[in-house]
């Protein structure tokens, strides 16, 4: 059996690789991640990981698919991923001074149709910003493509003042949660 990544993000592989595992095979799934009206994030988080894997799957008989997606929420507002300068200078200054949710969503499939889902929400809470500091972190450029307009693992790092839950469940990938998945889907000891 060979392992598939549903997922084109560089985070995603190399926390992988933290846990001994590499990909066979990176298969970006192509789904639609518009939100439903009213949806909160952790149902969100799951249909999408879901979604992701569903989409995957069935070209690859046989073998593990491994999906995942990650949302950021403060309330019941969910962020969206930061594609333009703008998204990610609004996110920032709705997290500024906030605690807020990272919720992902992991689903592990399968040669048997089986599906392991996993749904781990991580509480944290970014210091009060600055426009010079948001100016300073937008300047990073680290911010694009990210959930809630930010990425733990660079320059951001420096705001959180407080995290409960998993720290590579806010990277995009809970490996505690994946390790035993993955470890069940192989039929490996845990």
């Amino acid at each position: 059996m060979r392992l598939i990544l549903a997922s084109a993000s560089p985070r995603r592989r190399e926390l992988l690789a933290q846990i001994g595992y590499v990909p066979d095979l990176i298969v970006s799934a192509d789904i639609d991640e518009t939100e439903l009206p009213g949806e909160e994030a952790r149902p969100l988080a799951e249909r999408l990981a879901r979604g992701k894997a569903a989409e995957v799957l069935p070209g690859y008989p046989g073998d593990v698919v491994l999906a995942a997606d990650t949302v950021v929420s403060v309330g019941r507002r969910l962020l969206p991923k930061a594609e333009e300068e703008t998204q990610a200078r609004d996110s920032l200054k709705l997290l500024s001074g906030r605690a807020h949710r990272v919720t992902t969503g992991m689903v592990v499939a399968g040669p048997a149709s089986e599906m392991r889902v996993r749904v781990v929400e991580t509480r944290l809470k970014v210091r009060r910003l600055t426009d010079d500091q948001i100016d300073r972190y937008i300047g990073t450029g680290e911010w694009q493509g990210k959930a809630g307009g930010y990425g733990i693992q660079g320059a951001f790092a420096a705001h959180i003042s407080h995290m409960v839950g998993s720290y590579s469940s806010v990277v995009g990938l809970p490996l505690y949660e994946a390790a035993n998945c993955l470890a069940s889907a192989f039929g490996e000891p845990r």
